[in-house]
């Protein structure tokens, strides 16, 4: 860590100044954590206990829960801390750390939802062979490839980031640690960093979304020579939470990314929004629009009282 020894640490500014509005923040941010918590603790309860959803779809939501558990954990604990502490301070270590594991599971959620649109296409143009297709092998070696290209996607914008010189400037203009906020500190050429960043963002996320795209718009086709009302809705249905949960990652994530780096109030909303409010709404948008696992809570709740 020889690049780092004129820093050795940042603080984090944070969402306010104020510590009556920080108290309140404090108290919001708490709450949203802690739903965030049951919601997505519930959810792979539901999908571990109830043999009804033992199938590859609930798999998959079950990965996804337990995605946003580790990525609320990665953010929400240090912005509590920072919201009732004066001293605002983050190691350089622990930075490039939270910046680490923030691309990791923003990295393989990005994957996971191209996975889940895929499943979706399965069992939409072929439901009799739906099960002969999303196998179990299959289902958990897409979700090991997911984990694995995240990470190494992560790493690499980390060991280009190691190189990066960080000699005066300590504020961070922001309540987490993001590899576009530490450009604006670094003293050193940060060029290759941000080609690196740029480049694995367009193959990584882009990559993954026009997967996404292509795959809605086969089911989309597909849909459409449904003959039967009925059979139409259910289709679309099967999807409306999925398409919320897309909508939301990277509607907030990839502007974020996309932004020029100015410590605006734009820049803490995105930021917000996909790292703190997505991981909450994720488990409410699958269970308030599913039907089957409305009824695997009801099932519980009556074995439970």
């Amino acid at each position: 860590m020889r690049n780092h020894s004129a820093v050795l640490e940042f603080v984090l500014l944070g969402l306010s100044d104020d510590i009556h509005i920080e108290a309140l923040l404090f108290v919001l941010f708490l709450v949203i954590y802690l739903l965030t918590m049951v919601g997505n603790l519930m959810m792979l309860l539901l999908v571990r206990i109830d043999s009804h959803l033992h199938t590859p779809m609930y798999f998959f939501l079950g990965q996804l829960s337990f995605l946003d558990l580790c990525h609320s954990s990665v953010t929400m604990p240090k912005l509590l801390e920072n919201l009732l502490s004066e001293k605002k301070t983050i190691s350089v270590e622990g930075c490039l750390a939270q910046v680490f594991f923030v691309f990791a599971t923003g990295g393989t959620e990005s994957c996971l939802l191209a996975v889940i649109a895929y499943d979706r296409y399965v069992a939409i143009s072929s439901p009799l062979l739906y099960g002969q297709v999303m196998n179990k092998q299959l289902c958990v070696g897409l979700v090991w490839g997911s984990w694995g290209l995240a990470f190494l996607d992560a790493l690499i914008n980390i060991f280009v980031a190691l190189n990066l010189d960080f000699c005066e400037a300590q504020n961070i203009h922001h309540f987490i640690c993001e590899l576009p906020s530490l450009y604006l500190l670094s003293c050193s050429d940060v060029s290759v960093s941000f080609t690196t960043l740029i480049c694995s963002s367009l193959l990584h996320f882009f990559g993954n979304f026009i997967l996404i795209f292509f795959s809605y718009v086969r089911i989309l086709l597909t849909i459409l020579d449904i003959s039967s009302t009925l059979g139409r809705s259910k289709a679309f249905s099967t999807c409306s939470s999925h398409l919320t949960a897309v909508s939301f990652f990277y509607g907030s994530g990839l502007l974020r990314y996309l932004m020029p780096n100015s410590g605006s109030a734009q820049e803490l909303l995105f930021s917000l929004q996909y790292s703190v409010v997505t991981p909450m709404l994720n488990p409410l948008i699958y269970s308030l629009k599913n039907k089957e696992v409305k009824a695997a809570v009801r099932r519980m709740l009556r074995k439970c009282f």
